[in-house]
């Protein structure tokens, strides 16, 4: 991700970028939410906060994990499966599937003498026709879905780093200075990770920052609210 790009339009981190990113954004939000519910329940007792984070982070941390490495077998799955439904459309009703890529290329511009002419070309090579169909009829790419273990092996350290940023100054301090340390650390870190995604998207640098910082806040401000009202009613 960090090597100059070939081309302007390369995209070779959309395969990690979405699991990462999410992954990280969760694990901050998800944890200091979690932290700051049970802190504004039980601000005296700092015991609870630290077991509460340390839970939500081990149980978020693996169910990330979990969930991206389904998510991406199932579409490399799906993908198999649409392969295999090409190759046998291609080999049982030629004609039908090249009429449909000729008029895909048509649709994009070309003649029809042009799209016949890039179409039987394609056909030539079976491997590449069969490419060319999944791609362009079905709008799959194994190129941009990365692999399962990659992705649920990124998530779970990419959430587990994000969890502990809220964590940790309860685990080294407590009362004020931890609540305090906790919200400020993941807020710089929401608007680092805002500042790394503007990176690859090209999008303004301070713009993403905040939007993620300030989303962070947001709802860690409300589940403080939430704690504080329930702490108080139940006590």
């Amino acid at each position: 991700m960090r090597a100059t790009p070939t081309s302007p339009h390369e995209t070779r981190g959309s395969s990690i970028l979405r699991p990462t990113v999410f992954g990280a954004t969760d694990g901050l939000v998800a944890n200091v939410c979690l932290i700051m519910g049970v802190a504004g329940a039980s601000s005296q007792d700092p015991h609870p906060v630290v077991l509460a984070g340390i839970a939500g982070l081990v149980a978020g941390s693996f169910s990330m994990a979990v969930g991206e490495y389904i998510s991406v077998r199932s579409q490399h799955e799906l993908l198999d499966y649409q392969i295999e439904l090409q190759r046998q459309q291609l080999r049982h009703t030629p004609a039908q599937e090249r009429t449909i890529l000729v008029e895909i290329y048509r649709s994009r511009g070309l003649s029809g003498a042009s799209a016949n002419v890039v179409v039987d070309r394609l056909l030539a090579n079976p491997k590449r026709a069969l490419d060319t169909f999944v791609r362009e009829e079905i709008g799959l790419s194994a190129k941009t879905m990365g692999l399962p273990v990659t992705a649920g092996v990124g998530s779970l350290l990419a959430f587990a780093v994000g969890a502990s940023v809220p964590l940790a100054p309860y685990l080294l301090l407590s009362g004020t200075a931890a609540f305090t340390l906790s919200i400020a650390g993941t807020l710089t870190a929401l608007f680092l990770v805002g500042l790394g995604v503007s990176r690859l998207t090209h999008r303004q640098p301070l713009r993403a920052g905040l939007r993620q910082a300030a989303l962070g806040l947001l709802a860690a401000a409300v589940t403080y609210g939430i704690g504080t009202l329930l702490g108080t009613a139940i006590h």
